[in-house]
């Protein structure tokens, strides 16, 4: 009998948020309006379906539980400018919480979030405590015990991106920020070119899934990276590398002073296809890529725990076959 490497069980259902009420008249035509230096942004907390021929032009955020249970539905829509160069603050669509009025509250986070059928030009991030693994709240945050617990609660959960194209331009086209959970990214496409990675699950982060999407964006390093992230599913996904690896797993160590908790463990990367290109091919898939190499290693020392006192990745229990190289 063939031996099989058994798979991290599904984690419990969520209790979803209700529907965010319908936008009205007005929040539509703003965001439609051509964007201004005082109103180049619009706060969205109400679900809204656009039209095939529209373009939004104006930045989009989702912040806070006000804006749980919202569904964006561009049918067609495109958001963000096409040929132009990104900045890595100016996001097409930010998705974020916001952090409590006083030291040791709770983190007002949105959850339930829908975006489908849209042409995105730019990028998507999505964040919690931090927009990455080294922001001072997250690293405060990082030099006790309970911060992989504290990260999650911190930061969005439960957002879907269905059927959408990123195209992007400079930032990676997809960044979960450090302890963002379940988010799902399907049926999609990431093109574009990006100086990192296409996809980015940092530090913290768990259970995403990634299934069913066409990866062609042109690369500086991997498609993906798995970085401190755990218990994710990147499954029926088509890849096309131009000499850079697939996916990646490892864990940062040091940088920016942070203590990363979390090893990149439990996650399945199997039924994807890697079509690659050119005299030398990086390995499609690759557990523990990194185990310390890193001049900024010693940045969280002092700490009796997570990469304070092991710069290696430690990444186990990952399931990274069958997948096919073309």
């Amino acid at each position: 009998m063939p031996f099989t490497l058994p798979t991290p069980p599904d984690p419990p259902a969520l209790v979803r948020p209700a529907a965010a009420a319908p936008c009205d008249a007005g929040t539509r035509a703003r965001l439609l309006a051509p964007p201004t230096a005082e109103d180049d942004d619009v706060r969205l907390t109400c679900s809204l379906r656009l039209s095939p021929g529209d373009r939004v032009l104006k930045r989009l955020v989702i912040e806070g539980a006000a804006a749980s249970g919202l569904t964006l539905d561009c049918a067609g829509a495109t958001l963000g400018r096409a040929g132009e160069p990104a900045h890595l603050g100016a996001y097409s669509i930010a998705i974020r919480s916001r952090p409590p009025a006083r030291p040791g509250g709770t983190w007002d986070r949105p959850a339930g979030i829908r975006i489908r059928d849209c042409t995105i030009y730019g990028h998507v991030r999505i964040w919690g405590m931090g927009e990455n693994g080294q922001g001072p709240l997250l690293r405060d945050s990082s030099h006790s015990l309970g911060h992989t617990g504290r990260a999650q609660d911190a930061a969005p959960t439960d957002v879907t991106i269905a059927g959408t194209t990123i195209v992007a331009a400079g930032p990676i086209p997809l960044y979960l920020g450090p302890g963002v959970t379940r988010v799902a990214l399907r049926g999609s496409r990431l093109a574009g070119r990006s100086v990192s990675t296409a996809l980015y699950l940092d530090a913290e982060s768990a259970e995403n899934r990634i299934e069913d999407n066409d990866f062609e964006t042109e690369t500086g390093r991997e498609t993906i990276a798995v970085d401190g992230s755990a218990r994710n599913r990147i499954t029926g996904n088509r890849f096309t590398l131009r000499g850079q690896g697939g996916v990646r797993l490892y864990r940062n160590c040091g940088e920016g002073g942070t203590v990363r908790h979390q090893t990149p463990s439990d996650n399945v990367i199997t039924g994807n296809t890697f079509r690659t290109s050119g005299f030398f091919q990086a390995a499609p898939v690759v557990v523990n890529s990194r185990n310390g190499w890193r001049l900024t290693c010693g940045e969280d020392a002092g700490y009796p725990f997570g990469s304070s006192i092991d710069n290696a990745d430690n990444g186990t229990g990952n399931v990274v076959a069958p997948n096919t190289v073309e």
